[in-house]
């Protein structure tokens, strides 16, 4: 049902303050906890790990950059302390181990395999970071995105990317539009692009519905980026100083090094997709968890490709990459904290219309009952921003039905609303999506000036605001 812009954007605006710290990793989470008895309060000491992300290097680099660990962990013992002493330690050491089993264990193995397999796979050539250069390997970037996942892309071609670029003066816009296209809209063609079209395809919505429906939203997304950054490089290209290290784009010689990593990298995409199409019973329980077979595989695999990878790549090759573990520590710190932490306000959400949220699904329907298109779109979108967009996915797939063939057949616009707005507005933040955060801890290893956490969403949405907006125009308005 069609409804006034006026309208949309107030609901978005209602729905905005509705959804503040809302959606957090898999709804499995919701069974150590009661949603519909947990205060608001509990959710605080998530809000101050975001918080802390995006002010704390601001207001006091050094001190984060040194102990970023540390004051991850105070807001964490903030949740974990009052937490044990009203629920008691035994629901509190409940939660911690599922976040850690359910949720970071697989999420840091998979960015572990892919970081460090990567990392052993050196481009090396004499090519010059020109638009056209440039442009060519985020173009490239965004098609492997749907074929190898946006973070097995992402972390293939940021490091050939800033090679090419070292020349360069003007070099954070390159690593924007990478974010943008390789580590988030790239992904949306395949359910093995991006989580949520993953877990999509595991709920029934078939593969080819996700390539024949996401198409023309990424092929339009792409063209507009894509030109739009060959444009803005162009122009900082001018501005450029002349520098005698600069390659001669003449001579490419483009070699790879380290051509058994790419083995290992598909091995590990094989894995992740292994595990979701694989049917088992049979199942390993800890302290009320409950651990699939295939899920333990995945991350056996993961792990033993990882090590496999540091075995049999020679140092030089890392080296060459500059590789180190930097930009995996400061990672796997900051999201130990935010998944235990946002335990309770996803209990909070699963608990639906008896949980803190229930406005939401109110919200997002009109009288009748039937969605509005544009608000799935928009509130999918904005929760992917700044938490995890796979949840969010599940979370509005779930309100919308969770019966993927009356969404396929019935309300397909709904379906598509719910997919590009987990997929395209991951890329508003860095923590939107997984690879933002690495891409940029990468770049910054790279001696990248890479914008804080507010600079980066003027980016975002500066950018990519409009072209979201045209969007809901075109699929969910008109």
């Amino acid at each position: 049902m069609l409804i006034s812009f006026s309208t949309l954007l107030s609901k978005i605006h209602h729905l905005a303050i509705l959804s503040i710290g809302m959606v957090a990793p898999l709804p499995l989470q919701a069974a150590t906890l009661n949603g519909s008895e947990l205060s608001l309060w509990w959710g605080l000491p998530f809000a101050f790990i975001l918080l802390s992300i995006a002010l704390c290097p601001l207001l006091m680099s050094s001190i984060w950059h040194h102990h970023f660990g540390k004051i991850t962990a105070g807001w964490t013992l903030l949740f974990l302390l009052p937490f044990s002493i009203h629920y008691g330690w035994s629901a509190s050491i409940h939660t911690v181990v599922h976040a850690l089993l359910a949720e970071y264990v697989p999420f840091i193995l998979l960015l572990l395999a892919l970081y460090t397999i990567s990392g052993g796979i050196d481009i090396q050539g004499h090519f010059k970071g020109t638009p056209a250069t440039n442009t060519a390997i985020i173009a490239m970037g965004t098609l492997l995105a749907s074929l190898m996942g946006t973070t097995g892309a992402a972390m293939l071609l940021i490091r050939p990317l800033l090679k090419a670029n070292q020349h360069r003066q003007h070099r954070v816009h390159v690593v924007v539009f990478f974010i943008f296209l390789v580590a988030n809209i790239g992904g949306g063609l395949t359910p093995l692009g991006d989580p949520p079209l993953f877990l999509g395809f595991l709920k029934g919505v078939s593969f080819l519905w996700t390539v024949e429906h996401m198409l023309l939203p990424v092929l339009i997304s792409s063209t507009f980026l894509l030109v739009l950054f060959y444009g803005i490089d162009r122009y900082f290209a001018a501005q450029e100083q002349p520098r005698s290290a600069a390659p001669d784009p003449t001579k490419l010689n483009i070699c790879i090094k380290g051509k058994r990593n790419i083995l290992l990298l598909l091995g590990a995409v094989g894995a992740v997709l292994l595990s979701g199409l694989w049917q088992s019973t049979v199942q390993f329980h800890i302290l009320d968890n409950h651990i699939g077979l295939p899920a333990l595989t995945r991350d056996v695999l993961l792990l033993a490709f990882t090590l496999l990878s540091l075995w049999i790549t020679p140092s030089a090759i890392r080296q060459s990459n500059a590789f180190n573990w930097a930009p995996i520590q400061e990672v796997g710190k900051l999201f130990l904290g935010i998944f235990i932490t946002i335990s309770p306000v996803i209990a909070m959400l699963q608990a639906g219309e008896n949980g803190h949220f229930h406005a939401l699904i109110e919200s997002v329907h009109n009288p009748d009952g039937s969605p509005i298109n544009a608000l799935y779109f928009w509130m999918s979108g904005l929760l992917s921003a700044f938490l995890d967009n796979a949840p969010t996915y599940l979370v509005f797939f779930n309100l919308a039905g969770g019966d993927a063939n009356i969404l396929m057949e019935e309300i397909p616009q709904t379906l598509l609303a719910i997919s590009m707005g987990s997929v395209f507005m991951g890329a508003l933040s860095y923590i939107g999506n997984a690879p933002n955060f690495m891409v940029k801890s990468i770049a910054e290893q790279q001696d990248v000036a890479m914008p804080s956490f507010f600079a980066y969403m003027l980016w975002s949405f500066g950018l990519l605001a409009p072209l979201f907006l045209v969007h809901t125009l075109i699929f969910f308005i008109w």
